[in-house]
C-alpha cells in the first residue's frame, strides 16, 4: 500500500496537470478578425510574441521580445489562424526595432518596443491600426475590466493555439501587487497588474495589447513561471507613461 506521502506526491503532479491557471486557455476564441490590428511576431515561420499596429508602418510590442537579433524574423499582419491560408495575410520584414531606452531585463521595467515595417500597410476590415492611450488619458481604475489577445501558450506545458484567442481581465490593486509576496519592488509605477480567477495571458501573449473602453493602454510583458497563478498575476506596461517617447520615435524615424 502506498504510504500517505508518496500518495500526496501522486496528487500534486495530477493537479498541476488540471490546474486551469493556463493561461488564455482560461478565455475564449476571438470572432475571425474581429482585431484587425493583431500581429504576430515570426521567427523562422513560427510564433513568438504578439503586437499590434499603431501606425501605417508601425508595430508595437515588448521589448524583451527583441532582445536578440533574428535574420528570419516578421511581422505577420491580418492573421486569425496561423496554418491556415488566409487571403487576408500580410507578412512583412522589419526595417529597425526601437526598444525603449529605460528597458530593464532585471524587472521588465519600461517593456515598450517600436517596429519599423519594411513598408507602409493598406488599411482594410482585417488590417487596421489601433488607438493607443496618451499621456493624460484615463487610464483604467482598479477592478475594471480590460481584454487582451494573442497566440500564446493555453497551458504550462506551451501548448500553442492555431487560432488567436482572447481574454478579459480585471486591473488589480496596486497596493496588492507591490506586496513582497506579489511582485515587491519589482513592480513599477510604469506596469498595470491585471488577472481574474484562472484567467491570464501566458508564454507567447507578449507583446499584445492591453485594451480598455477599445483603447490599448498597456502592452502584455510577464509574471510568474506558471501562467494563472493567484500571486503572480500577469503584467503588462502603462502605455501612457511612454506616449510621448512613442511620437517621437515614430516621427525622428519617419
Amino acid at each position: 500500500m502506498k504510504s500517505f506521502r508518496t500518495l500526496l506526491a501522486t496528487a500534486a503532479v495530477l493537479w498541476a496537470f488540471v490546474w486551469p491557471g493556463d493561461g488564455i486557455r482560461c478565455g475564449q476564441e476571438a470572432a475571425v478578425h474581429s482585431r484587425p490590428y493583431m500581429a504576430s511576431v515570426q521567427e523562422g515561420g513560427k510564433h513568438e510574441c504578439g503586437g499590434f499596429l499603431v501606425a501605417s508602418q508601425w508595430v508595437m510590442s515588448a521589448a524583451h521580445c527583441f532582445r536578440t537579433e533574428a535574420k528570419d524574423r516578421k511581422i505577420v499582419l491580418g492573421v486569425h489562424s496561423l496554418s491556415g491560408q488566409e487571403d487576408s495575410k500580410v507578412t512583412l520584414g522589419i526595417l529597425a526595432v526601437y526598444p525603449h531606452p529605460d528597458f530593464s531585463t532585471v524587472n521588465y521595467d519600461s517593456d515598450i518596443a517600436l517596429v519599423k515595417l519594411d513598408q507602409a500597410v493598406e488599411q482594410n476590415d482585417k488590417v487596421k491600426i489601433v488607438a493607443y492611450q496618451k499621456a493624460g488619458g484615463a487610464d483604467p481604475a482598479e477592478g475594471e475590466g480590460v481584454d487582451t489577445a494573442g497566440w500564446g501558450s493555453i497551458n504550462n506545458r506551451g501548448s500553442r493555439p492555431d487560432k488567436l484567442q482572447e481574454v478579459t481581465v480585471s486591473v488589480m490593486r496596486r497596493t496588492l501587487c507591490g506586496r513582497s509576496d506579489y511582485y515587491g519592488k519589482k513592480f513599477t509605477e510604469n506596469m498595470i497588474c491585471a488577472a481574474a480567477d484562472c484567467r491570464d495571458t501566458c508564454d507567447g501573449d507578449s507583446g499584445g495589447p492591453l485594451l480598455y473602453n477599445g483603447v490599448v493602454v498597456g502592452i502584455t510583458s510577464n509574471g510568474g513561471k506558471k501562467c494563472g497563478t493567484s500571486r503572480r498575476p500577469g503584467l503588462y506596461t502603462f502605455i501612457s507613461k511612454f506616449s510621448q517617447w512613442v511620437e517621437k520615435t515614430m516621427a525622428d524615424n519617419a
